[in-house]
């Protein structure tokens, strides 16, 4: 039984993140305690089709702006949170927030407190926001910042600044850097190979897994070694879908996002990549 108080805000997050029923969030946070990670894992268990939640779900409303240097050797995504989407789309808060991006470009820092301190036509950009705030009435703020390194990065902004996305590549990506910017801002992988999936996430999808299996009716009574089987058969699909190289190319689904690569450049891979959505 939960000790905490679940709010009507807490379901609603929680119903943005999973897309599950109201009724259904409530009862999982009342079941965690009000554990918003463990709410997602029991939704998942109960047979809900829902997705963790990932890194990327920030700011509700604000805008993404993705940019490179001229070299594309590094990239940047800065994201300037706001309250409404009416200021969200407004043109002079866009064209505030690519200011901000461009300082971020034009001076090389590697942190929202140093780009905070940059100074811009006079002004340091924390007092630019100060001010913002005032003229427009709404908390407005640098919410999120990421920045990749490589020999080739590629920048991608999808839906009217909603979402950006950095990819770093080995070597020289030319048209293949959009197209596998796309993919990410498009199927969201939590990773470029199964490699490179965190330790945690792997534990907790085998969790969730094996949780799953175990409560499947059909599966009383089997041995052990079968169900190991199953879930490490599960978890490769996992790795299959959420996993960058694994993943069907969007722009053609007969071939692997790796089979993509190489038909460009046999020697092509992606080394890093940052995706950032407003959500």
């Amino acid at each position: 039984m939960s000790t905490v108080t679940i709010t009507a805000q807490d379901i609603n997050k929680l119903r943005q993140a999973t897309g599950a029923g109201m009724m259904d969030c409530r009862k999982a946070l009342t079941e965690t305690n009000g554990d918003f990670e463990a709410a997602i894992d029991w939704l998942r268990k109960q047979g809900q089709k829902v997705a963790a939640k990932r890194a990327d779900r920030e700011a509700k409303e604000g805008v993404v702006i993705a940019k490179t240097t001229d070299d594309n050797k590094t990239g940047f995504i800065v994201t300037i949170s706001c309250e409404t989407d009416f200021v969200s789309k407004n043109a002079d808060f866009v064209a505030f927030a690519q200011s901000i991006a461009d300082a971020a470009v034009a001076n090389n820092v590697k942190s929202i407190d140093e780009l905070n301190e940059v100074t811009v036509n006079g002004a340091k950009v924390a007092d630019m926001i100060n001010d913002k705030l005032a003229s427009i009435g709404e908390k407005i703020a640098i919410v999120r910042f990421e920045r990749v390194e490589a020999p080739f990065v590629a920048s991608y902004i999808h839906g009217a600044n909603r979402m950006g996305v950095l990819v770093g590549f080995n070597q020289e990506a030319g048209e293949a850097g959009r197209d596998i910017a796309m993919q990410i801002a498009a199927m969201n992988p939590v990773a470029v190979d199964e490699s490179s999936v965190p330790a945690d996430v792997v534990e907790r999808e085998k969790a969730v897994i094996m949780d799953i299996i175990q409560q499947d009716p059909k599966m009383a009574g089997k041995p052990a070694e079968m169900l190991e089987k199953i879930s490490a058969g599960k978890l490769n699909a996992f790795f299959k879908e959420s996993t960058l190289t694994a993943q069907a190319f969007v722009k053609d689904g007969s071939k692997s996002v790796g089979d993509y690569l190489k038909s460009v450049n046999k020697d092509l891979k992606v080394v890093e990549f940052k995706r950032v959505a407003l959500g």
